[in-house]
């Protein structure tokens, strides 16, 4: 399944910052730009990953409703 997020991107000094406007916490930085943007994607990957792990250890043993969940911005 693809999702579409907004990505944010900078330079600061000698540096590219990057970040997820959705997601706080996936950030990330290059020395370019084609850089930042491979480690902020590799970085959303490991945050959604994670945080999946997370949430299923929590709520395991009890009853759960899991569905998707759409909205229109």
């Amino acid at each position: 399944m693809a999702r579409q997020f907004t990505a944010i991107y900078k330079k600061s000094g000698k540096w590219y910052l990057g970040w997820i406007e959705e997601i706080p916490g996936v950030n990330t930085q290059g020395k370019t730009l084609e850089e930042v943007k491979e480690n902020l994607k590799e970085a959303l990957l490991l945050i959604l990953e994670t945080n999946k792990i997370i949430n299923k250890r929590e709520v395991s043993g009890g009853r759960i409703i899991r569905e998707p969940l759409s909205v229109s911005l």
